[in-house]
């Protein structure tokens, strides 16, 4: 397998993937935007509004008896925008989940209030209960060990943007966290206020850094975060 970016936008005989931007593509891995409000993976409800689906239409070329698939690196909330992966095979999908805690992943969220640390870690253990709802706990047995830091970018009279670097990759970490310090992330009905008044998660994974399974090289991608971000610090 070899390490050559192809450019979506000037391949004469591919279809596009809709509504999806392709910020790299190779022979072994692809990487994406996805926009808030498409799933990741399929559920029991809903098989087809995914980037999963989106992406296996697409390196089918149409063909609806190809077998080709793609497989999903790591995974991003439904509401959640930004830098994606997948693999084109399990062994490199396995490869690049091998090296996962070494992987850089940083995210910008606008939460509610005015952070009193500028800069921190959070630092706690996560467990999940049977309403798939993740909360913090001080049962290390219970809980995986999640740390979280970031560091405030501009503030309002009543929200922050921040920017977030994943020190480990547990469900929902980052909405948690902030929500425990009592500043939930704009817009999350789930963590925060059932009644927010923000009707987008304000969330955004805004670039990826890590070694190509293949060529060995380092890779670094970024995905802009939609311009809603700062129009809510501008006017919050």
């Amino acid at each position: 397998m070899s390490c050559n970016p192809t450019r979506p936008a000037s391949a004469k005989f591919r279809r596009l993937p809709k509504g999806l931007e392709i910020l790299y593509e190779d022979d072994d891995i692809i990487v994406v935007n996805k926009p808030a409000g498409l799933l990741t993976v399929k559920t029991q409800t809903d098989k087809t509004h995914t980037v999963q689906y989106i992406l296996n239409d697409y390196i089918r070329k149409g063909n609806f008896r190809s077998r080709k698939i793609i497989f999903p690196v790591h995974r991003l909330d439904q509401w959640t925008s930004g830098v994606l992966i997948f693999a084109k095979s399990r062994e490199v999908k396995m490869a690049l989940q091998d090296q996962w805690q070494s992987v850089e992943k940083k995210y910008i969220a606008v939460v509610h209030g005015r952070l009193a640390k500028k800069q921190d870690i959070i630092t706690s253990y996560l467990a999940e209960n049977k309403a798939f709802v993740v909360y913090s706990t001080t049962d290390t047995k219970k809980g995986k060990l999640a740390k979280t830091a970031y560091t405030v970018l501009k503030e309002s009279a009543d929200l922050s943007l921040v920017e977030i670097t994943l020190l480990t990759g547990r469900k929902n970490q980052i909405r948690v966290h902030f929500s425990n310090l009592g500043h939930p992330i704009a817009g999350d009905r789930k963590y925060g206020n059932p009644k927010d008044e923000y009707k987008r998660l304000a969330l955004h994974a805004k670039s990826i850094s890590f070694r190509h399974p293949t060529s060995g090289k380092q890779m670094s991608f970024t995905a802009k975060p939609p311009a809603f971000f700062t129009t809510l610090i501008r006017v919050g």
